[in-house]
C-alpha cells in the first residue's frame, strides 16, 4: 500500500476504520512519503486574470496542461498567515505569523514534520548592510509552536524574499548586497549556511539573477541583455554550479522550468512597456527555438511557480484550520 498513489489511498479510507485509522497513522504517512520521488512532479502555477481579476492555480505535469482551479478562499490581505496547503487532497491550514517579513517552509525528512521558518531582517543602513541583524522563528506543524533561534543566525541580508527555492531538505534564498551569494537552511538541523557562486555569477551589476528549481535541485536564471543562462547546483559537499545552456528572451521571462529542464516562459504580444500588457505562459522547445503557447493569461506581477509530488501530509487534519 505505501507504493500506492495518494487519490487510490484516499478512496481506500472509506473501506473501513480500520483502513482509515491505518492510512492516517503519521507513521503510514511517514512511510508513503518515502516513495516519494518515484512520483510524478506536477507544477503548481498560480496567476491573476486580467479581466475577472481573480487568483487561480493551474496543475500541470510533464504532459497535460488540465483545467485551473481556484485557491482556497482566504483572508490573505486582513491577516498575517501562511497558508500550508496539500493540493493532492485538497486539505489546508493555516499558521498564524508573527512577523510577516520573509518565510519559507519545508518538511523535515527524518520527522516528516512540516516547519515553517519567519526571517525578520533589519539593518542600520539598508545601503550598505552595515549593524546587519535579524531574528529567526521557527514553527513546526506538530507541536503548533513558534519558536526562537539563537544560534547560527544568517549574515547575508535576503534581496528577493520571493526568489526562494526548497528541495529535499533545504530552502534557498538569493543573498548579498555587493556579491551575489546563496543562503541555505536545513530543515533538518535547523542551521543557515551560505554558498559561493561561480564568479560570473557573482557579480552584483549589471545583470539580474533569480532562483529556481529544477527537479530536486537548485537553479539559477542569469539576465545578461536579451539572453538567459541557465545553472545548476550539483548534489554534493562541493556544490558546484553547472551551466546548462543559454536562450535568447528579449522580452520574455522564465517562470519555471519543467522537470526535463525545459523553461516554461511568460510572454506577450503586446509592447512590454504597456502597463496593461496581456502576458501568456508558453512552453520554450529547445530543438526548434519555438515557443508553444498554451492560455494561460495574466498579469506580469503574478505569474508564479512551484512543483509538488503527491503526498499525504495533512491527512485527518481539517481543511483551512487555524493555528
Amino acid at each position: 500500500m505505501k507504493r500506492l498513489p495518494v487519490k487510490s489511498l484516499v478512496q481506500f479510507r472509506c473501506v473501513s476504520k480500520a483502513w482509515k485509522s491505518l492510512i492516517d497513522s503519521s507513521e503510514f504517512i511517514a512511510a508513503h512519503s518515502l516513495f516519494r520521488h518515484n512520483q510524478q512532479q506536477h507544477l503548481l502555477i498560480s496567476y491573476q486574470d486580467p479581466i475577472d481579476k481573480e487568483n487561480y492555480v493551474c496543475y500541470i505535469d510533464d504532459d497535460t496542461f488540465p483545467q485551473h482551479r481556484p485557491l482556497p478562499t482566504l483572508p490573505l490581505y486582513t491577516t498575517k498567515m501562511v497558508v500550508l496547503w496539500n493540493p493532492s487532497i485538497r486539505i489546508s491550514i493555516v499558521v498564524i505569523v508573527l512577523n510577516n517579513d520573509i518565510v519559507g517552509f519545508g518538511v523535515c525528512p527524518v520527522t516528516n514534520d512540516p516547519k515553517i521558518v519567519s526571517i525578520t531582517q533589519s539593518s542600520d543602513d539598508p545601503n550598505i548592510g552595515t549593524g546587519y541583524r535579524c531574528k529567526v522563528m521557527v514553527y513546526t506543524l506538530s507541536t503548533g509552536k513558534w519558536r526562537s533561534l539563537s544560534n547560527n543566525l544568517p549574515t547575508e541580508s535576503i534581496q528577493d524574499p520571493r526568489s526562494l527555492v526548497v528541495t529535499d531538505m533545504f530552502i534557498y534564498w538569493h543573498v548579498g548586497l555587493t556579491r551575489n551569494m546563496i543562503m541555505s537552511f536545513d530543515v533538518t538541523n535547523e542551521k543557515f549556511e551560505v554558498i559561493e557562486l561561480p564568479d560570473s555569477l557573482a557579480i552584483r551589476h549589471p545583470m539580474r539573477m533569480y532562483c529556481s528549481k529544477l527537479c530536486e535541485s537548485l537553479a539559477m536564471l542569469h539576465y545578461r541583455e536579451d539572453t538567459c543562462t541557465v545553472w545548476m547546483m550539483e548534489h554534493g559537499a562541493q556544490r558546484a554550479f553547472t551551466k546548462l545552456f543559454t536562450i535568447k528572451t528579449p522580452d520574455d521571462f522564465i517562470v519555471g522550468l519543467r522537470k526535463s529542464g525545459v523553461p516554461i516562459l511568460q510572454v506577450t504580444d503586446d509592447d512590454p512597456d504597456d502597463i496593461n500588457a496581456r502576458y501568456k505562459l508558453a512552453v520554450y522547445e529547445p530543438n526548434s527555438e519555438h515557443n508553444n503557447v498554451f492560455e494561460i493569461c495574466g498579469t506580469t506581477s503574478w505569474f508564479n511557480l512551484n512543483s509538488y509530488v503527491e503526498t499525504l501530509l495533512l491527512l485527518g487534519r481539517s481543511d483551512c484550520n487555524s493555528y
